[in-house]
């Protein structure tokens, strides 16, 4: 429960139609269960006491006093177990009878949720047997104790306040307006659904979208309990298909007819995050609804779920190649509008041989394409100093002839001594001012020549280097227009490898996967027996610390401690990352991260291509002068050396 987790499961234990105590039984053996896993949410199937496929038998007395029986006997076991259970039953109250979600913990009953939407169609007739229950709230007595019944029901965890539960029955989240949304609107950040869905040809993969869809839409954790063996299959086949899905994502599932059951942990605050930064989630309803608060013991809870160490990156191969190829066409339909709009002859670009520089020009020379130009149009030039390598230098030249584009090499060398002097500066000592002259006589170049030939400068410097402020102010920060500002360090290499993979040539490809070769470098300090003398990584950490770090900073605002735990996780069995490598390289990510806001408070245009970017005009607005001292506080109390 500790950073907003919540370990949850949905249930379909084997049944006996019509047979209550048994039926109690199993539900309370699999609670027991739950309870030892640290399980703090248990989802039973809808009816799951009786049997959803009981027919005309709910009419009868003798069932009806079962399933309270039943309720009384799971109300006695959970007593002694630290989790809140949702059991599916039927109740009788004030002479109609109802179809329910009893809600139950720590030996109390918190409440009964009605089933809003009754089906009467196919091979459902509930409306034969159920009435569909009342939104207002009132109490009834059930079992002996007092509890409200009525579908505005919210259940709210006191020692975990993101963790606020809703329940749903079945048909009520297959209605157009399901009550799931009201329970969300007024505060639910959790909802479960106990559902008796019958399996029929494609219906699996439909019941999965409506809840991926639904958690998507209401920015809220949901899990889905299906019946499932034990139904009577006179006319219909139930496959015990349960999920869990949080935000659109998927986190288990249980395949039908295999039974078990769906476990993971629910990150409630990421929800609460979520709900804070969109403004068209307006929270409605709270007066209408009941919160009943309930109990937890403040355990830590052992994250299964996995925890991506790429976030910004897709997995699946096919998927990537699919992403990069739209992020690739964002990029460059925004230059060639730029370069339409300022009717410039050309587009100037540095090119390093190095992996930024390398997307940047496949982007112009995408966007010249797109434009109907010659390749030509696209100017790249190349400016050599103390640190350039053969190997960068030579992989600049090759990338150009491929590409087709104009190619112009201006060694800078002789303008940086003269300014060495001008400055006073010896010339040898490597300190910043020796590593930001070059950066910044390059970026004089490159504007000048976009003057001389009526173009202007395309910018090379990508998401994660603003993040950092690995940028020389007024150098390679700067430049008419930047494609890369939005594009994280780990999903640039994707896009250049997925360049390489489409090339239409061997020399293309082979040149590009030299580039994905070559360190990471500025190449600013003078090289060393002709090799790379100085990489990135190793100076700022790795930029796959950096962007999993990244993302979980602007995305969800979560805090230091947090991340830590998550980094943790996703990085778990790497040996390279201990927790002192991910503490230290975190603390120096939020020490650069404010340090050097000053530097993206005036960054030039660039596409935004995913939920994450740094523009001072767009999704990030911080000002250049905050301090980190809270951030940094929190880290310190996590106590890693």
């Amino acid at each position: 429960m500790k950073d907003g987790f919540l370990k949850a499961a949905a249930l379909s234990p084997a049944l006996r139609v019509a047979d209550c105590a048994y039926n109690a039984g199993q539900i309370v053996s699999a609670m027991n269960d739950c309870a030892a896993r640290g399980v703090k949410l248990a989802v039973f199937p809808e009816l799951a006491l009786t049997g959803y496929t009981c027919g005309d038998l709910f009419f009868q007395q003798a069932l009806q006093q079962g399933a309270a029986d039943a309720l009384a006997q799971v109300l006695s076991a959970s007593a002694q177990l630290d989790l809140i259970a949702l059991v599916g039953l039927p109740l009788l109250v004030e002479g109609k009878l109802y179809n329910c979600a009893a809600a139950v913990s720590r030996g109390r009953l918190l409440g009964v949720v009605p089933k809003a939407c009754l089906p009467n169609y196919g091979e459902f007739y509930e409306k034969r047997h159920f009435a569909p229950g009342p939104k207002r709230p009132r109490t009834i007595t059930v079992c002996g104790q007092e509890a409200p019944f009525g579908t505005a029901l919210l259940f709210a965890c006191r020692q975990m306040p993101a963790f606020v539960l809703g329940a749903e029955l079945c048909e009520d989240l297959w209605s157009p307006l399901p009550p799931s949304t009201f329970h969300a609107l007024a505060g639910a950040t959790v909802i479960a659904n106990l559902s008796a869905s019958d399996e029929t040809v494609g219906k699996a993969e439909y019941r999965r979208a409506l809840v991926e869809n639904q958690s998507a839409r209401l920015l809220c954790c949901y899990l889905y309990a299906s019946a499932g063996r034990g139904e009577s299959t006179q006319d219909m086949v139930f496959a015990g298909h349960d999920l869990i899905a949080e935000n659109g994502a998927l986190l288990a599932a249980t395949r039908p007819f295999e039974g078990g059951c769906a476990e993971s942990e629910l990150d409630c605050a990421r929800m609460l995050a979520e709900r804070a930064r969109n403004t068209s989630f307006l929270p409605a309803g709270e007066e209408e609804y009941q919160r009943v608060w309930f109990d937890l013991e403040v355990t830590e809870t052992a994250l299964t779920r996995r925890v991506d160490p790429a976030p910004f990156v897709l997995g699946d191969p096919r998927r990537r190649a699919e992403r990069c190829e739209l992020i690739l066409k964002m990029q460059a339909d925004g230059l060639a509008k730029r370069i339409d709009h300022t009717h410039a002859k050309t587009a100037v670009i540095g090119i390093s041989g190095g992996l930024d520089s390398c997307l940047a020009l496949l982007v112009t020379a995408r966007a010249m394409r797109q434009l109907g130009r010659p390749a030509s149009d696209v100017l790249a030039v190349t400016m050599p100093c103390f640190g350039t390598t053969r190997r960068t230098r030579s992989n600049a030249e090759l990338l150009c002839q491929q590409l087709g584009v104009a190619f112009r090499e201006v060694n800078i060398t002789g303008t940086v001594r003269s300014h060495f002097a001008d400055i006073g500066h010896d010339g040898v000592t490597p300190d910043v001012t020796f590593e930001n002259s070059q950066a910044r006589v390059r970026t004089l170049e490159l504007m000048d020549i976009a003057n001389l030939t009526g173009g202007f400068v395309v910018g090379t410097g990508d998401l994660s280097e603003l993040a950092l402020g690995w940028a020389t102010y007024n150098g390679d920060h700067m430049s008419m227009y930047g494609v890369n500002a939005g594009v994280p360090k780990t999903l640039v290499r994707h896009l250049v490898r997925y360049e390489a993979d489409t090339a239409p040539d061997e020399a293309l490809r082979r040149v590009l996967l030299d580039i994905l070769d070559t360190p990471v470098s500025p190449e600013l300090l003078p090289a060393q027996n002709g090799e790379i003398a100085q990489r990135t990584e190793e100076l700022v950490g790795p930029y796959e610390l950096h962007d999993f770090y990244l993302y979980y900073v602007l995305r969800f605002g979560f805090g230091p401690r947090k991340i830590f735990r998550l980094a943790k996780a996703a990085f778990a069995g790497r040996p390279e990352y201990s927790d002192a490598v991910l503490y230290k390289w975190l603390r120096s990510f939020y020490r650069r991260f404010f340090a050097q806001q000053f530097k993206r408070s005036c960054l030039p245009d660039g596409p935004k291509v995913g939920s994450v970017t740094l523009s001072p005009r767009g999704d990030w607005r911080m000002p250049s002068d905050a301090s980190a001292a809270v951030w940094l506080a929190e880290l310190d109390a996590l106590g890693i050396e």
